[in-house]
C-alpha cells in the first residue's frame, strides 16, 4: 500500500476521486495509527508519520468511499493529568462524515475496569465499536439554494425525523422513519398545506443509545447524545450506513428546498455521548 504525506487540512477523511487524505489532531499522542477495517474483522494499520501543528496526516491512493476506518493512539496514560492514550481502544474520527454500525456495550469499550477508574483496561474494543466511514463528497445539488425566507414571514415547524414520518398514511412503509420519508411528496405536501416555511429537525447527528437504556431494552429516541457532529445518524437512512445516509440526507434537504422549505438543525454541543 502506498502512503503519501498528505495534508493537515481539512481534518477528517477527504476523498478526491483518486484516494483519501486522513488528518487528525492530537496534542497528547506519541504515535497515531490509521486502521483500515475489513469486513472479515481484520484491520490494516498505517502510522501517520507526518505532523503539522499537532495534526497527523497521510494520503492513501486508492482508498475509496465506503471504506471503514478508525484510529489507535499511542502515548501517555496518566488519568490524574487527563491523559488516557490507549492503543487497545479503536477511536472514531471526530470529523467523520459518516459512521457505520452501533456500539455494543461490552466492558472493553471503556478505558478502565468498572469500579477502578484509575486503572487501565487493555482489552481490544474494535469488535464492539462503531466505525468511521470515508464518504464521497460529490452530490448533484442542481440549482439548489437556501430559500432565505424573511424572519417575519417564517413559519417554523420543529420535528423529529421518525416522529414526523413514522405514521404518515401517505408514506410507503419502507420510507417511514427515514430521511427519504422527509423528501417524499406526500410529506412535503403536508408541510406546505400547513404553511410551513422552515423545518427544524431535532438531532440528526450520529448518536448512541445509552448503556442503561440498552440494558433496559430501550432506545434513545430524541437523539441528544451525539457521538459524531458531522455525520448524519445512520439508522435514519432507508438503505445503508456506508455513506448512503449522507446522500439520503442531502437528497431530503434538496427536495425540501425545492418546495421552498428551509432546513434548520437542532445542535446542542454539551449533549454528547463522550
Amino acid at each position: 500500500m502506498q502512503v503519501w504525506p498528505g495534508q493537515a487540512y481539512p481534518l477528517g477523511a477527504s476523498y478526491d476521486g483518486a484516494g483519501t487524505n486522513f488528518a487528525v489532531f492530537s496534542e497528547a499522542a506519541d504515535r497515531i495509527e490509521l486502521c483500515l477495517l475489513h469486513d472479515d474483522g481484520a484491520e490494516t494499520a498505517v502510522e501517520l508519520r507526518e505532523a503539522d501543528a499537532f495534526v497527523r496526516h497521510a494520503y492513501l491512493p486508492g482508498i475509496m468511499p465506503g471504506q471503514r476506518y478508525g484510529y489507535r493512539v499511542h502515548g501517555p496514560y496518566d488519568p490524574a493529568r487527563g491523559l488516557r492514550c490507549n492503543s487497545a481502544k479503536l477511536l472514531l474520527d471526530p470529523y467523520a462524515r459518516a459512521i457505520a454500525g452501533r456500539i455494543g456495550w461490552d466492558p472493553s469499550v471503556y478505558g478502565y475496569p468498572f469500579g477502578s477508574p484509575d486503572a487501565r483496561d487493555d482489552r481490544d474494543s474494535a469488535p464492539h465499536m462503531m466505525t468511521s466511514v470515508v464518504v464521497n463528497p460529490y452530490f448533484d445539488w442542481g440549482d439548489d439554494r437556501p430559500p432565505r425566507i424573511p424572519y417575519h414571514e417564517t413559519v417554523l415547524y420543529e420535528a423529529h425525523v421518525k416522529g414526523l414520518t413514522m405514521t404518515h398514511p401517505g408514506l410507503p412503509p419502507e420510507l417511514r422513519g427515514t430521511y427519504a420519508g422527509l423528501a417524499h411528496p406526500a410529506l412535503i405536501e403536508h408541510l406546505t398545506e400547513l404553511g410551513v416555511t422552515a423545518l427544524e429537525l431535532m438531532p440528526v447527528h450520529q448518536f448512541v443509545d445509552d448503556h442503561r437504556l440498552v440494558d433496559a431494552g430501550l432506545h434513545n429516541y430524541w437523539g441528544y447524545n451525539t457521538i459524531g457532529f458531522f455525520a448524519p445518524h445512520n439508522t435514519y437512512a432507508s438503505w445503508g450506513d456506508r455513506g448512503e445516509q449522507v446522500l439520503e440526507f442531502k437528497s431530503a434537504v434538496r427536495a425540501l428546498h425545492e418546495a421552498g422549505i428551509e432546513v434548520i438543525l437542532d445542535v446542542v454541543y454539551n449533549h454528547t455521548a463522550e
